[in-house]
């Protein structure tokens, strides 16, 4: 399960990431419309983590599907702090779930190095429904990738903030 070794937010993270939070942080999420159900979670998971460390100004961005998550995480970039890119691509019968999960990627991470805007990964690339049903952070999920995601860019924020 990919769960296992999923690192723990403890005490003196949350206090520095509600800091940082604090002095204003602008964070977007890009979230593809494809598999309601579960983007839904992916979602709520994002804004829980969000809410728990205090950032206020949160902009929620619809993409029509994975492919496109790229280009709008880019434009989020120039006026965002940290990006949120979320989706689901479910692997079927042809190649077309090896494209898109090749495109999103590489497009997420590229946009991230050219911007110099850290973008949380959340785009679940499974096998079959269920799979991504628990890593959604509803009820009854093993998982909350949104909030994982989330956590991801507002820390990796911080560490970029550190270094300046």
């Amino acid at each position: 399960m990919s769960s296992t070794g999923t690192p723990e937010i403890d005490a003196d993270e949350l206090q520095q990431l509600r800091a940082r939070a604090g002095r204003g942080l602008r964070v977007a999420v890009v979230a593809s419309r494809w598999h309601a159900r579960v983007m839904d979670g992916l979602i709520g998971g994002a804004h829980r983590f969000l809410e728990q460390i205090g950032v206020d100004d949160v902009t929620l961005l619809r993409a029509p599907g994975s492919f496109e998550l790229p280009l709008i995480a880019a434009r989020a970039a120039e006026t965002h702090d940290a990006v949120v890119a979320l989706g689901v691509v479910v692997r079927g019968g042809t190649p077309h779930f090896d494209y898109v999960c090749q495109a999103a990627t590489d497009g997420l991470t590229e946009a991230s190095l050219r911007t110099s805007t850290p973008m949380g990964f959340g785009v679940l690339t499974v096998d079959d429904d269920q799979q991504a049903l628990d890593r959604a952070g509803l009820e009854g999920s093993t998982e909350d990738k949104g909030f994982e995601a989330a956590h991801a860019a507002v820390a990796t924020r911080a560490v970029l903030d550190a270094l300046d």
